[in-house]
């Protein structure tokens, strides 16, 4: 005989409400307030009692709902990073040194590219700025004032760029240039030519001036060539302008223009440091797998990609004073086999 209703289906019986921090709570023995704060915040309750809501939560199959805790707290404990070109190998290690970062803050990162332009970076930093709590520029393109307005939208952090009245991480790159000046000094060079980056680039411009006035206390001429892009095919394409330069040294923006150079004269015969000395910035991922390997001047990406999340993350809680910070990390001549003593007579020889 029918009881009277249709008798619930198999998928019907199984289903479950969503554990909430009051199911935790119980589980765990605490009170709500503070599976809360173990869950946003950790470190903030006592070892013993985070491993006990970790459990019960674990236990629970409990997922925190980051959407749900934006509309409480007005965070989504999330951060944005820009950056120019996300295929270029020398972000690699700041990329994960700062989302390394955020994680031990228990924040997630997202990531946009801009593919160099100033335009498209604008746009993406408003849009994300609209999810995000903070937000980091690597190598921006677009102009201060832009940057500063963000900055004054929410708490922001500039890299590889000096910006006033923004919070920057910069590579100092005096210690490394005067280093590889020096040495080509001493190996016979008379004249290196710097190979320039992208135009917008602040830090372009501050490595050629870096060259040119350690070539002028060294006594040596410095040239700027232009470049069509920072890659290796930018590097092959300049090859007979530094050959009609003159220079017996070159100093490239970036490691992939001094590798993709390197590549060209080596297949137009002309000997690499024998002939002509290249060195580029940088020290990426595979700078000395070349032959000969690549010297370069070292820029400690992922040290300031640490730091970058980390002067954000503190401004986020309220950790450091409102005044903008400004934090320079040295770099250092790594020196390898595509630099050398200069052959005169050889070099003579590819003009």
């Amino acid at each position: 005989m029918s009881s009277g209703g249709p008798a619930p289906t198999e998928g019907a019986a199984q289903v479950r409400s969503r554990p909430t921090i009051y199911d935790i709570a119980k589980a765990a023995g605490v009170n709500p307030s503070t599976v809360s704060r173990a869950l946003n915040k950790p470190g903030r309750v006592s070892a013993k009692t985070q491993k006990a809501i970790q459990d019960a939560a674990e236990e629970l199959q409990f997922q925190v709902n980051p959407y749900a805790r934006a509309l409480g707290t007005g965070r989504s404990e999330t951060l944005g990073l820009i950056l120019t070109d996300i295929t270029n190998p020398t972000f690699f290690d700041m990329i994960r040194a700062a989302q390394s970062t955020a994680i031990t803050r228990n924040y997630t990162m997202m990531m946009a590219e801009s593919s160099e332009s100033a335009d498209t970076e604008l746009k993406a930093a408003l849009r994300m700025q609209a999810t995000v709590d903070g937000l980091i520029l690597a190598s921006p393109r677009m102009d201060d004032d832009n940057i500063r307005m963000l900055a004054a939208i929410k708490p922001l952090v500039v890299m590889n760029r000096e910006v006033d009245g923004v919070s920057c991480v910069v590579p100092d790159v005096t210690a490394g240039i005067s280093a590889a000046v020096r040495a080509l000094a001493e190996q016979g060079h008379h004249r290196i030519a710097y190979l320039g980056g992208p135009q917008k680039s602040w830090m372009s411009v501050r490595r050629w001036e870096g060259v040119e006035a350690a070539c002028d206390w060294s006594r040596l001429d410095a040239v700027r060539l232009e470049t069509v892009n920072p890659t290796l095919d930018g590097g092959r394409k300049v090859a007979r302008e530094v050959l009609a330069s003159g220079a017996t040294a070159v100093m490239a923006y970036n490691d992939l223009l001094a590798i993709g150079l390197m590549q060209e004269l080596q297949a137009g015969g002309v000997a690499v440091p024998d002939q002509i000395s290249i060195i580029g910035f940088d020290d990426i991922f595979g700078a000395n797998f070349t032959t000969p390997p690549l010297t370069t001047v070292r820029s400690p990406l992922g040290t300031c990609g640490t730091t970058a999340a980390t002067l954000l993350l503190n401004k986020l809680d309220g950790e450091s004073d409102e005044k903008p910070s400004l934090v320079h990390v040295n770099t250092e001549l790594i020196v390898r086999g595509s630099s050398g003593r200069l052959l005169p007579a050889v070099h003579q020889t590819i003009h």
